[in-house]
């Protein structure tokens, strides 16, 4: 079955009364998953929390301690938009370890994909700073988890977040053994993800950025996503694909909006899984980014969900 990794401890990270990444995105779309009979179509597992050896893969132990910190002395904000509570440190070690919870299903031949439904996000986290709502980047470290744990040599990580993975592309931007692939909206937050981004030196050429106007129609959205993806995978070959699913390229999205139906996020899970059959062995683990409709951030991954348990 397709696995749903998910745990309460997710709604206790507190960003604040108004805050756009809220509890109730995850909070409401496990009551839809089980209005909609979803749900018992799901293999739902807790996550282990990552350890402090897994998180320091991608993020330096003086960083690790300082959100550590910040949380046991009752919270502080690391800037603007991005709040540390005090159960923030336990929710983002949690929401690491879900990816790799999800990998151990996988490799083992107990699942072929899963969905984890989590918060903190994490693809704004550099390895040594937290911003846009992140605290340590879930996909970088699941991508090193499966290098260092099951010794996989070519990792794609496929993020179609509105917003540019700024922290992925910087763990990854010097290493040609992960590709890094982002649609996102642009010019925009954060301010990164030009096509000319393309990695650096042994990692030219394996950070791929897809940069779009606002005014961008879907139709247009998947098809260059089905192009360049396509192209890329055909020419990488990786052996697992993580996605970054943000849902707030949706066209009503508080935050991001990149006119996407909710039915184009099925399309684009259907693009995805069809690369995971014919080079990953239909391994693939997705993470919940940025996705703010709190009434249709639901709907959106009913139909990412759908897309998954049809290619199980």
């Amino acid at each position: 079955m397709t696995l749903l990794i998910y745990d309460e401890i997710f709604l206790e990270h507190d960003t604040g009364y108004g805050h756009p990444e809220n509890a109730k995105r995850v909070e409401g779309t496990v009551g839809h998953l089980k209005r909609c009979n979803l749900w018992e179509q799901l293999k739902v597992v807790k996550p282990r929390p990552a350890s402090l050896a897994e998180i320091a893969l991608v993020h330096p132990q003086a960083y690790i301690n300082m959100i550590k910190q910040c949380a046991d002395g009752g919270g502080d904000w690391l800037d603007s938009d991005t709040a540390v509570s005090t159960a923030s440190y336990a929710a983002a070690i949690h929401a690491a370890g879900s990816p790799l919870t999800a990998i151990d299903f996988i490799m083992r031949g107990d699942a072929k994909n899963a969905f984890c439904l989590i918060r903190p996000p994490g693809h704004h986290a550099t390895p040594a700073r937290g911003m846009g709502f992140c605290l340590f980047n879930n996909a970088a470290i699941a991508a090193k988890y499966l290098q260092s744990q099951y010794q996989l040599k070519k990792i794609l990580i496929v993020d179609w977040d509105v917003h540019h993975g700024n922290g992925t592309q910087a763990a990854f931007y010097q290493d040609p053994t992960v590709l890094y692939f982002s649609i996102h909206r642009y010019p925009f937050y954060p301010g990164t993800g030009r096509k000319e981004e393309d990695g650096q030196d042994k990692g030219k050429g394996f950070n791929i950025n897809v940069p779009l106007p606002a005014d961008t129609l879907p139709g247009k959205y998947l098809e260059l996503f089905r192009d360049v993806m396509g192209h890329a995978v055909k020419q990488f070959d990786p052996e697992f694909i993580i996605i970054s699913a943000g849902f707030d390229a949706y066209k009503n999205d508080p935050v991001g909006g990149l006119n996407l139906e909710i039915e184009d996020f099925r399309t684009l899970t259907e693009v995805v899984m069809a690369s995971a059959e014919c080079h990953a062995n239909g391994r693939m683990v997705s993470c919940l980014e940025g996705g703010y409709h709190l009434l249709h951030l639901p709907l959106c991954i009913e139909a990412h969900l759908k897309a998954l348990i049809a290619f199980d």
